[in-house]
């Protein structure tokens, strides 16, 4: 959880009170710009983590089925997000760059985010499912 809960206190919390405090957006991109790459690593990390907890876990099929599936989901979000990203940085070097390229990175920066709901909504649903786990896990032993 420390990935997809880093990710979404930074959203809610961190960004909207930096570009407060920072006087706008673009300062706040500054900051964002350096704490993306963090997270999806983070990500990467749990991936292999949760992987490995996946591939362990002998409970119910069904819900295994359901945990790899949203494990791909997210795999493949993560891969589209490390793909975006050297594209996007590259769009911030230098503040004329950055000015000159806003209207072309408008879209990127759209995709990149939707993206990021798309994952965030499958981690969701990877906690339930792996909750679930834990639970017919737990019935099985105590029965």
């Amino acid at each position: 959880m420390f990935w997809q809960g880093g990710f979404t206190f930074y959203a809610a919390v961190v960004v909207p009170i930096g570009a407060e405090v920072l006087g706008g957006k673009a300062e706040q991109a500054r900051i964002t710009r350096q704490v993306a790459p963090w997270i999806n690593w983070s990500g990467a990390v749990a991936l292999a983590i949760f992987a490995v907890e996946t591939l362990l876990s002998r409970s119910n099929r069904a819900l295994n089925r359901g945990r790899w599936l949203t494990w791909l989901g997210m795999a493949v979000c993560l891969a589209a997000l490390f793909a975006m990203y050297p594209h996007m940085d590259q769009m911030f070097h230098g503040e004329e760059a950055y000015l000159d390229s806003r209207s072309a990175f408008r879209p990127w920066h759209r995709a990149y985010l939707w993206i990021l709901s798309v994952q965030w909504g499958f981690a969701i649903l990877f906690a339930v499912l792996t909750l679930a786990v834990w639970r017919s896990a737990d019935r099985k032993v105590t029965t």
